[in-house]
């Protein structure tokens, strides 16, 4: 049996956290979830969107599922995501992008890797007002920060037999910052003399993909352009509401969807727990329980192959509804 943390978040967090647990527990493994609530429903009572006992528990536990929370915006209250990559140090954002069955897109060849490196870069959030028409977004790239997600990138590549690592900066203009990350990419490189490794500018990069992703494998980025060019990965295999994501360290791990709360269809049986399902399915692949991963991933694809979808991706079934075919084809 493992004990998970399961962070069960707000808007349509809950609903997608219980159907994902129902799963779950249908395809016969035993889960003990250490349930934590987080976000803007909690500041009221607990003064802060992450109380310091959801710390808690996921470094007790060592591994989290998390379903979206809302930070509230321009209140002064740093990101939960933000704030939980930094104390945790999830130095790796992992986001798998590959077509599933059933889901109509503009390609059927995707499947690729974005490596997002998590803790700096400008969407770190330092900022400072200058004066009350100026402010100044700082721009942090270290060598260590560099090094270690590119290491990361080039084992994800060798563990599951990709092929190539694609750096991806604008080092042609910000030749001291992004220069030394892709420098630092170079360094590494010569570690995996079986991974060919690749350089593109972030601009050419986006232009390619919505041309061809099928160019691309395993993609490594600084922190802003890697939260760019995730969602923008997301749009070529469906949208948001089917885009998983993983945020890991060398302790511990958070495993999420990477769409919002939606709290404006929040309690209405609308959303769709399948990028909140495949983040689990990924979870469990890394806590080495890859039998009930792929059971429960060939349940989501029959399912989805059927025709069987939610009203955001072509089809007609509530939440319930599509948790209960799900529970079905296991």
């Amino acid at each position: 049996m493992h004990k998970i943390t399961l962070i069960n978040g707000d808007g349509i967090g809950p609903e997608i956290s219980e159907s994902v647990m129902k799963i779950i527990k249908a395809s016969g493994l035993t889960v003990e979830w250490d349930i934590q609530t987080a976000g803007a429903d909690v500041i009221e009572k607990e003064g802060t969107p992450l109380p310091q006992r959801v710390l808690d528990s996921i470094r007790r536990n060592k591994v989290a599922l998390k379903a979206p929370v809302t930070t509230p915006i321009g209140k002064g209250f740093r990101s939960v995501n933000v704030q939980l990559r930094k104390d945790l140090d999830l130095y790796a954002n992992l986001r798998p992008c590959k077509n599933l069955p059933g889901v109509n897109t503009r390609f059927d060849n995707v499947d690729l890797i974005v490596v997002r490196e998590n803790t700096e870069d400008l969407y770190a959030g330092i900022e400072e007002q200058i004066d009350s028409d100026t402010a100044h977004s700082i721009k942090i790239i270290t060598r260590k920060a560099s090094e270690r997600i590119c290491r990361f990138a080039f084992e994800y590549a060798v563990k599951n037999n990709r092929h190539e690592v694609c750096c991806v900066t604008k080092a042609n203009i910000m030749k001291l910052s992004d220069g030394l990350f892709l420098e630092s990419f170079r360094v590494v490189a010569k570690d995996y003399p079986n991974i060919s490794p690749r350089e593109i500018l972030v601009d050419n990069l986006c232009m390619q993909l919505v041309q061809d992703p099928s160019r691309f494998d395993v993609l490594v980025l600084p922190n802003l352009y890697g939260d760019i060019v995730s969602d923008l990965t997301a749009g070529l295999i469906g949208g948001l509401g089917v885009a998983q994501g993983a945020n890991i360290g060398l302790d511990c791990a958070v495993f999420e969807p990477v769409h919002g709360s939606a709290p404006d269809i929040k309690g209405q049986n609308k959303a769709n727990p399948t990028a909140l399902l495949m983040s689990a399915i990924e979870m469990l692949k890394y806590i080495g329980e890859n039998f009930y991963a792929e059971k429960i991933e060939k349940a989501l694809f029959k399912t989805l192959a059927d025709g069987n979808k939610t009203a955001d991706i072509g089809g007609k079934l509530s939440t319930t509804e599509f948790t209960d075919v799900v529970i079905n084809n296991l």
